[in-house]
């Protein structure tokens, strides 16, 4: 057990390590999005990895192991290797988005997220093409590229807007459900990955949906939701934790407003 003065201390240096390592992952992301031969395979369950998401990942876990050698880390490309010793377990998704990478469009990130005693503490999410990168520490706040954000707490009908991101098991499985959570909005728009997840936290949209998740896509996120001020759980309401498949992301009434809708 961390004493909060000693935990602090760790949370604040853990915040500098992973922003650190998520601008030395950027340079190499950079480099294979505006050129270099991606060296695409394709794994167990159909989704693409390249040389990018390889090295990026190995510099990530480079930096943590140099400042934080005891902790345990878990990464999209090279798995868990803490054998759950460690009170501190950091997830990280080198390229969150390696299908919009390949492709060339620039909804992708960098996620990297802490996890102390199961609880997530710190998220940063960095977002390279796009010039932007959120990050926060439990109890701290929400910030992106300096300024603190915090979501909107004032649903106003007219101009209200709900993204959805992976939804395909939701679609099949639930689809009257989704189609009157839909008619409750003004807009509807599918941002996807990152972007809606950082619109929410800066009160831009009001609510996301997806069904089709794992931990390593939204741990980080889900950090910078709650700080500001967001409720983030899955989609029957449950807290987020390493086997959350789903997410319900909005503010205390168009989250209430999902989990009634989605699950009536």
């Amino acid at each position: 057990m961390t004493n909060k003065p000693a935990l602090d201390a760790i949370l604040e240096q853990a915040l500098t390590v992973a922003k650190q390592a998520a601008l030395k992952a950027e340079t190499v992301i950079k480099a294979y999005y505006q050129g270099e031969e991606l060296g695409t395979e394709v794994k167990g369950d159909e989704t693409p990895v390249t040389a990018a998401d390889k090295k990026s990942e190995q510099i990530i876990r480079g930096e943590i192991k140099k400042y934080f050698p005891n902790h345990g880390i878990f990464g999209e490309e090279f798995g868990r290797s803490d054998n759950g010793e460690s009170d501190f377990l950091w997830l990280i998704d080198p390229i969150d988005g390696t299908k919009s990478f390949v492709r060339q469009y620039p909804f992708f990130s960098t996620q990297i997220a802490l996890m102390y005693q199961g609880d997530l503490v710190l998220g940063v999410s960095n977002a390279p093409m796009f010039g932007e990168m959120a990050w926060a520490v439990q109890g701290s706040g929400s910030f992106l590229n300096n300024e603190k954000i915090s979501v909107d707490h004032e649903f106003v009908k007219h101009s209200s807007c709900i993204s959805t991101g992976n939804i395909q098991s939701l679609v099949n499985n639930n689809w009257q459900s989704l189609g009157q959570l839909l008619t409750e909005f003004s807009k509807i728009r599918g941002y996807g990955d990152f972007y809606h997840y950082h619109l929410l936290a800066s009160g831009k949209i009001d609510l996301v949906v997806e069904s089709d998740v794992n931990i390593l896509d939204i741990a980080a996120l889900t950090v910078i939701v709650r700080e500001a001020g967001g409720i983030i759980t899955d989609l029957t309401g449950m807290p987020i934790d390493l086997e959350t498949t789903s997410i319900l992301a909005g503010t205390i009434k168009t989250h209430a407003l999902g989990l009634k809708t989605l699950n009536e």
